[in-house]
């Protein structure tokens, strides 16, 4: 989904309870920040990987898949579009050779074992 932004503006384009958080911001030039460092908080004793995809370069298929293994969505994302998994599951097929992407998941990271289950595909 495209957001639009009024210059000078911020959007959360996910809510503030997610392991992964996204806002999109409108800036000119010039614009700056309070420079600043972010503080270690205590985790939680259970949580799920949740991970984000940007295209930078070529395109990609998403397959999102609900709780309950269906597929719900499969959206073509483009140079600066992204897509986020919370729940449920997902799956990614390149559509362009030398296709880059960046991958944002929440960490650490303990092992394919601890990390994923995978589904069954049709």
């Amino acid at each position: 989904e495209f957001y639009t932004i009024e210059e000078g503006h911020r959007r959360d384009v996910v809510g503030e309870k997610e392991f992964i958080q996204l806002s999109a911001l409108n800036m000119n030039e010039g614009h700056t920040f309070k420079p600043h460092q972010h503080i270690w908080k205590p985790g939680e004793e259970q949580c799920i990987a949740q991970e984000s995809w940007v295209v930078i370069k070529g395109s990609v298929k998403v397959i999102m898949y609900d709780l309950d293994d269906t597929i719900v969505e499969t959206p073509i994302l483009y140079p600066g579009d992204c897509s986020m998994t919370f729940q449920g599951g997902h799956n990614y097929e390149i559509l362009e050779e030398d296709t880059i992407v960046y991958e944002y998941k929440t960490g650490p990271y303990k092992g394919v074992e601890n990390d994923k289950e995978f589904l069954n595909e049709a």
